[in-house]
C-alpha cells in the first residue's frame, strides 16, 4: 500500500492507498522537533490502532513544506519501512506544466492540490486549501499551473489578533450561527468566519473573471468545511484532495 504524506506548517496529514482508494487517514500535528525514530514510532501507532502495521506499506510519497522535517522522514522511511518516498519537488513528474516566473518557488502542497484538482475536474480550475496560509491555486483549462494568491490562513489570523489586541481572548473557532455577535467571543468567530467566506469568495471571483469560462472551484484543508458552507462561490469540498494529488503523482512517476 502507498503512504501519502503531506507535512505541512501545523499540521501533518497522512494517508493509505490500496491501489487509487484512500483506505484510511490521519491528522497529527508538525512538530520540527521530532526525530526518524520518533516517527516511526508514531507511524507504527497510528497504523496498529486502524489495523495496519509497518509492513502494509510498501511505498511512500511525500510534499512538504517544512524542508526541516524531509531528512527525518527520509530516514524513518528508510529505516522502518524499507522503502524510498518519492518526495514532491523540482524535477518530479507531475504531469503538469508550471507557468509562473518561478516554478521552483512555488510549494509542493499547491502543486499537488493542483494536479488533484485538474483530474477531478478535467478543466479549469481554483484550489483553496485552508491551512496556515489560506491558499488559492489557478489551472488552467489545459491543465497548466498558472500561478495563485496566498493570504493569512484563519487560525494564523485570530492568533495574531488576540496577541496584538489586549482585551481580546484567544477563541475556539466554530460557526457562531450569526454574523451580529452579542459577545466578544461570538463576534471573534462572527468576524472570521464569515469575514474569510467573503475574502474567499471575493478572490474566486478575480479569478473566474482573470481564467475566462467555465470554472470549477474546489476547497481543502481542516477548516475547509467550516468556510465551505458559507461560501457563495466554492463548488466542492474534498478534505482529502492533496493526499489524491501525492497518489496521482506517484502513479505517474511509475
Amino acid at each position: 500500500m502507498l503512504l501519502a504524506v503531506d507535512i505541512g506548517n501545523t499540521q501533518t496529514v497522512l494517508g493509505l492507498f490500496e491501489e487509487s482508494v484512500l483506505t484510511d487517514h490521519w491528522r497529527v500535528s508538525t512538530e520540527v522537533q521530532r526525530t526518524a525514530d520518533e516517527l516511526g514510532a508514531l507511524l507504527d501507532t497510528l497504523l496498529r490502532a486502524r489495523g495496519f502495521s509497518l509492513d502494509t506499506v510498501s511505498a511512500a510519497a511525500l510534499s512538504s513544506v517544512v524542508p526541516i522535517l524531509n531528512r527525518e522522514y527520509l530516514a524513518m522511511s528508510d529505516r522502518y519501512l524499507g522503502v524510498a518516498p518519492l518526495v514532491v519537488g523540482p524535477g518530479v513528474k507531475t504531469g503538469m506544466p508550471i507557468l509562473t516566473a518561478n516554478p521552483r518557488e512555488v510549494g509542493a502542497d499547491l502543486i499537488v492540490d493542483a494536479v488533484a484538482a485538474y483530474e477531478a475536474v478535467g478543466g479549469a480550475c481554483v484550489v483553496v486549501d485552508f491551512g496556515t496560509a489560506t491558499t488559492f491555486g489557478a489551472v488552467s483549462a489545459r491543465g497548466e499551473y498558472l500561478g495563485h494568491a496566498i493570504a493569512p490562513g484563519i487560525n494564523t489570523s485570530l492568533e495574531a489578533l488576540a496577541q496584538a489586541a489586549a482585551k481580546l481572548p484567544r477563541v475556539e473557532l466554530e460557526d457562531p450561527g450569526s454574523v451580529i455577535g452579542k459577545t466578544t467571543v461570538h463576534s471573534m468567530q462572527a468576524g472570521a468566519v464569515y469575514g474569510f467566506a467573503g475574502q474567499v469568495d471575493g478572490i474566486v471571483s478575480r479569478m473566474r473573471l482573470e481564467l475566462g469560462g467555465e470554472v470549477v472551484s474546489i476547497a481543502t484543508g481542516g477548516l475547509a468545511p467550516l468556510i465551505f458552507e458559507h461560501s457563495a462561490t466554492l463548488d466542492r469540498l474534498d478534505e482529502h484532495l492533496t493526499l489524491r494529488g501525492l497518489e496521482i503523482i506517484h502513479r505517474r512517476s511509475r
